[in-house]
């Protein structure tokens, strides 16, 4: 079979899909990095990346085919052929893990990337349809968090709200899909983190925008009209940046930990480096801004960088809001029922639910402590006491907390915007920073929340 009848075969396989376990069931201590337990067929199974490692996510829905690879085992493949993950029992895992210790070559023990290319089945790596690959995740494992600053936190935590290193991806940026994104970004519809890459949150903002505007943008027809108006309105979509002292100054933190005990003894949850701050200042993926800028000193005061010219904050009254649980997105509304902005978000899970029906914002917090209580709630690692957890935007709710008339729940920041609309939450409802910051300054106690599925 050739590479490409290969690819076409996987492209009309059954989509994987995996029901997330309801009751929470503690992963043994050598799975401390892995997803969610899983369960197919009453047997509990594990996600293995190709490098040894236990996947810490879920890959969502229609991101990725099931295949078999040459010794008849599950795995799971993105839209390239590119191998994510092979499946395994837990005892299956730990025979694997005994054996190899945990995190072998694949390459070598045949548990992974080269025992499927191996038995013929060829899948060369080039950009799928829509010129992407499907969601990676190599950060931190999930820890569970409670969703408010100063208030009872929902009965099912979060996931984690560890900031991973900056991401890579074997898709090259587009630059005319960049600027598509400023162009949207401009427009108050947000397309979340500007990467260059055409996903599924672009997709959804150009959805958006047409709902806004009347008029509908075909990413390849609309090229020299896209460049057109944004070099009319706030200039080309890419421009130069002096970093200035304050901006190596920080402050900065080495790492954010994941124990409550730990990021309670930090004077703020900050950022971690000057590249960090920037990719989220310019609404940029950090990956995206280290590719733009691969020989920059980002640390030193004076260098010369390449960014993106995101849109300023809009400045409209919102009266309304629409959460999207279906779409992962969220519409805001002013007083005539015009469309004012639109954002990528993420919306609860099947398990632990976000609100149904109708809620009110109550109130709005611009950098909120956040207190863990143990006691109310559930326990966090050997934590067994309150705690209060300094500011800062890599923060469980990152650098804003809009509190709902439901306790708990609210819509919130993030320390990770790449995963917005990718991932499932416990209830509340992700925002980016700075679509959460921009959102923040347009509601006002009262505004209406409607959950639609």
């Amino acid at each position: 079979m050739t590479a490409a009848k290969c690819i076409e075969t996987m492209k009309k396989a059954t989509f994987y899909t995996i029901p997330l376990l309801i009751a929470a069931l503690a992963l043994p201590a050598t799975a401390a990095h892995a997803h969610e337990p899983l369960y197919k067929n009453g047997q509990q199974i594990f996600l293995v990346a190709p490098d040894g490692s236990l996947l810490d996510y879920i890959p969502e829905y229609g991101s990725v085919v099931m295949g078999r690879d040459g010794r008849g085992r599950p795995i799971l493949l993105d839209h390239n052929g590119n191998l994510v993950a092979t499946e395994m029992t837990a005892g299956e895992y730990g025979v694997y893990r005994d054996s190899y210790g945990g995190a072998p070559d694949p390459a070598a023990n045949g548990w992974g990337r080269r025992d499927w290319r191996q038995n013929g089945d060829r899948f060369a790596a080039r950009p799928n349809r829509f010129g992407e690959s499907a969601p990676r995740w190599n950060g931190q494992p999930s820890s569970a968090f409670p969703q408010a600053p100063e208030i009872p936190a929902p009965a099912s935590p979060d996931i984690s709200e560890e900031r991973p290193a900056a991401r890579t991806s074997s898709a090259k940026p587009d630059m005319n899909v960049v600027a598509l994104q400023v162009f949207l970004d401009r427009n108050g519809i947000s397309p979340g983190v500007i990467d260059g890459l055409m996903g599924d949150n672009v997709r959804k903002a150009l959805a958006a925008y047409a709902k806004k505007s009347g008029r509908a943008i075909d990413p390849e027809a609309d090229k020299e009209t896209i460049l057109q108006s944004l070099s009319l309105e706030g200039g080309l979509p890419v421009r130069t940046y002096t970093i200035t002292a304050e901006d190596a100054a920080g402050p900065y933190v080495a790492s954010i930990p994941s124990d409550y005990g730990k990021k309670a003894e930090l004077p703020a949850l900050s950022y971690t480096s000057v590249s960090e701050m920037l990719a989220e200042k310019f609404h940029m993926g950090e990956g995206f801004l280290k590719t733009l800028n691969p020989d920059a000193d980002f640390s030193r005061p004076g260098t010369v960088i390449k960014v993106v010219t995101p849109g300023g904050k809009q400045k409209d009254t919102v009266a309304r809001i629409i959460a999207d649980k279906g779409r992962k997105q969220l519409f805001a509304y002013d007083a005539e029922g015009g469309l004012v902005a639109a954002y990528p978000a993420t919306i609860g899970s099947n398990d632990t639910p976000s609100p149904s029906g109708t809620v009110t914002v109550e109130r709005i917090a611009i950098d909120p402590n956040y207190t863990y209580d143990p006691k109310k709630n559930f326990k966090q690692g050997d934590n067994d006491r309150v705690l209060t957890i300094n500011p800062g935007p890599n923060g469980p709710v990152g650098n804003v907390w809009i509190a709902l008339s439901k306790p708990s729940y609210g819509i919130h920041g993030t320390p990770d915007p790449e995963r917005i609309g990718k991932t499932s939450s416990h209830g509340c409802v992700r925002l980016t920073n700075w679509d959460a910051q921009e959102l923040a300054g347009m509601v006002k106690a009262g505004v209406t929340v409607e959950f639609i599925d």
